[in-house]
């Protein structure tokens, strides 16, 4: 099968969880004696884009994102033309690249998009974060979980203090956007990466068709994992690993506030990852028990986390599928996180009982964290099988890609469907 994946986190020096996937997810299929390549963004293709992000095949640049100046931050108010413009030039780019290949599947942050394809084009999309029906994608306002679902409240996030003809452009933005969403997932065939991120959408969006949708987790490359975890050192008791990009919603601030007077003597916390409070917190925390390294590579910091006692996941946002966590079990090790999101549902990967920690609140991690470091470090040989290796993934996704393509608006004009409003 030919299959192209499509995503704008792509090219980049540093990718994130959604990045890495569509990595894994394309080697994997390249093994498997698929032809596969990616389509990303030509304004960050410099030099070789697919040895830069790991990638065994084939790169193609195909389309660009620079700022065409839209100063929503300015205005006050998300502007409804603007996502849609970003989705229709995705479309665009597919059209263009579609050829010669069975499937193309997007892995994104503009659900739309399919509505931007041309007719026959075997288009699938997967869901990775709360971008279905959040233009902030990440549900996340006031270092807090944001349960408004009214589209004029979701002006917060833009403007705040908006008088009502701002508050009625926001609304009329997040309208647009949570319908376009809706008509692409019934039109097209849709992936979300765990069963909170489909509840959600079906929250904001009770009428939505999801007839077309399904759930499946994000997926890790095992067998290098557990060749990592074969070849790691015991783990040292004490040793603490945190990885991510450290900002607002991933939880080290609060984590590390909480923690900081509670930890044992014999712990040692290593912090990997920069981000905009990075700076701030090694400041206020640094010191010798508590290490700031920077950014890593993967195989860095996958490294580091196959000898620790524990790898704290402390997002207080709502994780919709996290990619870390499921490291951490495939390699064997502790794991503690919050139970929120899509988080309580990668229990099921456990490798023993009790290996994934969930907590209710920074407080209770805290409290938990203390105790499970007053025991030693647990070290089981690796199975043969993780159930959320991609390998174990593929079949079902190939059923997928089988699937016949869009079934709506095929009777409907070129020109209509690339205007859906």
């Amino acid at each position: 099968m030919r299959i192209l994946m499509v995503s704008e986190d792509l090219p980049g020096e540093q990718i994130g969880g959604l990045g890495k996937h569509v990595v894994t997810l394309a080697n994997r299929l390249l093994q498997a004696g698929h032809e596969v390549e990616i389509l990303g963004r030509s304004d960050r293709a410099a030099g070789d884009p697919a040895r830069q992000i790991g990638f065994d095949g084939r790169f193609r640049s195909g389309f660009a994102f620079a700022h065409p100046g839209w100063k929503e931050a300015q205005l006050g108010a998300f502007n409804p033309l603007k996502r849609p413009y970003f989705a229709r030039r995705i479309g665009a780019a597919i059209d263009a690249h579609a050829a010669g290949f069975d499937v193309i599947h997007y892995h994104g942050h503009l659900p739309m998009t399919g509505l931007y394809v041309s007719a026959g084009i075997n288009y699938v999309q997967t869901r990775h974060d709360q971008g279905s029906e959040c233009l902030t994608h990440l549900r996340f306002v006031d270092g807090a979980v944001c349960e408004r679902l009214a589209p004029s409240d979701c002006s917060i996030c833009i403007g705040r203090g908006a008088g009502p003809a701002r508050k009625a452009v926001t609304a009329l933005a997040v309208r647009g956007y949570r319908s376009q969403a809706a008509r692409a997932f019934a039109r097209h065939k849709t992936v979300f990466v765990s069963e909170f991120l489909r509840r959600r959408f079906l929250r904001a969006v009770p009428d939505a068709d999801l007839a077309r949708s399904r759930v499946l987790h994000n997926v890790v490359d095992y067998v290098a994992l557990r060749a990592l975890a074969l070849a790691a050192p015991a783990p040292r008791p004490g040793e603490l690993v945190l990885a991510g990009r450290i900002d607002a919603g991933k939880g080290f601030a609060e984590f590390l506030d909480a923690v900081a007077a509670r930890l044992p003597a014999h712990a040692r916390l290593t912090i990997v990852g920069d981000g905009p409070q990075q700076a701030a917190l090694a400041q206020r925390h640094a010191g010798p028990g508590i290490r700031f390294v920077g950014w890593q590579d993967h195989g860095a910091t996958l490294a580091l986390a196959a000898r620790a006692h524990l790898c704290v996941v402390p997002s207080v946002c709502e994780e919709a599928c996290s990619t870390t966590v499921l490291e951490a079990l495939a390699l064997g090790r502790g794991c503690l996180a919050l139970a929120r999101g899509g988080t309580p549902e990668l229990a099921r990967y456990q490798q023993y009982p009790g290996q994934l920690t969930l907590a209710a609140g920074m407080p209770d991690l805290v409290a938990q964290l203390v105790r499970l470091l007053a025991t030693a470090p647990r070290r089981v040989a690796p199975p043969a099988q993780f159930g959320a290796d991609v390998a174990q993934l593929a079949p079902t996704l190939l059923e997928l890609y089988a699937e016949p393509a869009d079934l709506l608006d095929r009777h409907l004009h070129p020109q209509q469907r690339r205007h859906p409003g």
